[in-house]
């Protein structure tokens, strides 16, 4: 007979005390926090069955690698909150969520955007963002892994890659190929560690954060739910930076109510970030969820086939993709919305005269090697100033104190830390960092210009529109760049990827629209998802 291992102790103690008639992998956490309040279970039984189940399939079985770092207080926390019910005053008690590792904690985990330049650094303090989660009595159980810098030191480095955490893998097609061991499919943008744990089963929810599809991509590609808020509707006092002009952190959940049930807790003004003084949110985003409530919206789907040289969101959908998004829009017109097929004006595109930089892809295994990349000179800017101040303000426990340092340490171990080039942290470093160039002026006032003068709201406007209908994350740029919001809700499934067969993994649909308009975005979002029920678990991950 097998001789049991600590790991086997572990399951089985964790097993003594699940809980009772919930599935960890796909439970909604409203129900949980149901169960918690009726006493089905405690916070100490459901956090050792997350830890269980991320020793299971994250660290074991398929490895999916989703959690870059545990919390090592996170049963104790749990312990504490084992006599306290979800409340009013405190609806997350003994919830256990996972943070994306750029969310700065002020207590033993690290915080680190993945960088081994990093390793070992700490907060000062706890993001404005986890004080209200703690506040509201969740369970900080640890930090997800992600892409470096959330996809902002090198050209074409792979989705859910970071030198300090390794590489995220997609739950539904967790296969990695060549000597590089790269994603087959992609588990999607630099939150794929936040979403995978959470299509996994391994936590009740998580937060990431997005610049630009970093929340929608990965909520896509692993059957989520997630809200891209209106940039200042959530702190970004103490998440480590890319640019303060689209960075925004968001909930990721299973269920739009989940979801509802988070940005009531994370929406809130701080005198640490001056933009949230502007925000504009209702007392209860969970308040007229109802399935009727797409009847009489008008959906803008930017696709006009009377106009198709001007078809850049639908033109090019692959066909199992235009078969999902068929299927969803026949869901919303049963529902009673009114679908206006209407292109984006051509400056929807994005882009204009001097909003990129030249950059030279020295990236070794990309395919585009040796070529120009054309990142966003807003990006580019704001990251040094930024992330310098981030380093300043925040970071203890480390002797990196600027994005040259971080520059220089990559040098230093080359062999670990630069396996794809930090082509975009050079192209970064050579700016003044004060954004006093009349380049960055010039091109943040032409992002504002097409994305949101003559992009957004000059369709909303002409076509009279509730929400904007995306396949994907296809919109994430124009609505990340004008600062708006997005909700992604699951839409079905497709398959195959770079001419390679692949299991069905998830595509997901979003809605986006005007600032502070997350209320009425997650009401259409409720509506599509009661009616078409398309989230399915990632199989081959029992409950244990």
């Amino acid at each position: 007979m097998k001789k049991p291992t600590r790991r086997d102790a572990r399951l089985a103690a964790a097993n003594a005390e699940a809980p009772t008639n919930l599935k960890l992998d796909h439970s909604p956490m409203s129900d949980i926090a149901h169960a918690l309040t009726s006493g089905r279970v405690t916070a100490t039984a459901l956090t050792k069955n997350y830890l269980a189940r991320i020793e299971a399939y994250d660290r074991d079985g398929p490895a999916l690698n989703s959690v870059r770092e545990l919390n090592p207080d996170a049963l104790a926390i749990a312990g504490k909150l084992d006599d306290t019910k979800p409340s009013v005053k405190r609806p997350l008690a003994g919830i256990p969520i996972l943070l994306k590792d750029n969310i700065a904690t002020g207590d033993k985990q690290p915080t680190t955007a993945g960088s081994l330049a990093l390793e070992g650094a700490r907060a000062r303090d706890d993001a404005t963002l986890v004080k209200l989660l703690r506040g509201a009595g969740a369970v900080i159980l640890g930090k997800a892994n992600l892409t470096e810098f959330a996809n902002m030191l090198a050209i074409d480095m792979p989705a859910g890659y970071s030198s300090l955490g390794g590489q995220v893998k997609n739950p539904y097609a967790p296969t990695l190929v060549g000597d590089h061991g790269i994603p087959v499919v992609s588990p999607g943008g630099s939150s794929s560690g936040s979403a995978v744990a959470v299509a996994a089963g391994l936590c009740a929810a998580s937060i990431g954060t997005e610049t630009s599809g970093s929340l929608l991509y990965p909520a896509s590609q692993n059957g989520l739910v997630t809200v891209k808020p209106t940039v200042g509707l959530i702190s970004r006092a103490g998440i480590v930076p890319l640019s303060h002009s689209q960075d925004t952190a968001g909930p990721m959940t299973r269920t739009v109510r989940d979801a509802a049930m988070l940005l009531n807790v994370l929406a809130a003004k701080d005198p640490l970030d001056p933009v949230t003084e502007r925000q504009k949110r209702p007392a209860d985003y969970t308040a007229d969820l109802a399935t009727d409530a797409m009847k009489g919206a008008r959906i803008g789907v930017p696709s006009d086939p009377a106009d198709a040289l001007n078809d850049c969101y639908y033109g090019k959908l692959p066909p199992k993709w235009v078969k999902v998004m068929t299927e969803a829009i026949k869901v919303l017109e049963d529902l009673g919305a009114v679908i206006v097929r209407a292109s984006m004006p051509t400056l929807g595109w994005i882009g204009g005269p001097g909003t990129t930089m030249a950059v030279l892809n020295r990236n070794p295994l990309s395919r585009h090697a040796g070529t120009v990349a054309r990142p966003s000179i807003v990006f580019l800017y704001e990251l040094k100033r930024d992330l310098n101040l981030y380093l300043k303000d925040w970071a203890t426990n480390t002797e990196i104190k600027s994005i040259a340092d971080i520059v220089a340490f990559n040098e230093a171990n080359a062999a670990r830390a630069l396996r794809f080039g930090q082509d975009h942290f050079l192209a970064a470093d050579i700016t003044r960092g004060d954004l006093s160039e009349r380049e960055y002026k010039s091109a943040r006032a032409m992002d504002l210009l097409s994305a949101r003068t003559r992009g957004m709201d000059a369709y909303m406007n002409q076509h009279k529109l509730d929400a904007v209908l995306f396949a994907g994350s296809g919109g994430c740029v124009i609505a990340a760049k004008a600062g708006y919001p997005s909700v992604m809700v699951p839409g079905g499934f497709v398959s195959g990827a770079d001419d390679k067969d692949t299991p069905d993994y998830p595509l997901g649909i979003t809605f986006a629209g005007r600032a502070w308009s997350e209320h009425k975005l997650l009401r259409l979002a409720y509506a599509f998802e009661q009616a078409s029920n398309m989230r399915k678990p990632a199989p081959g991950l029992p409950a244990l």
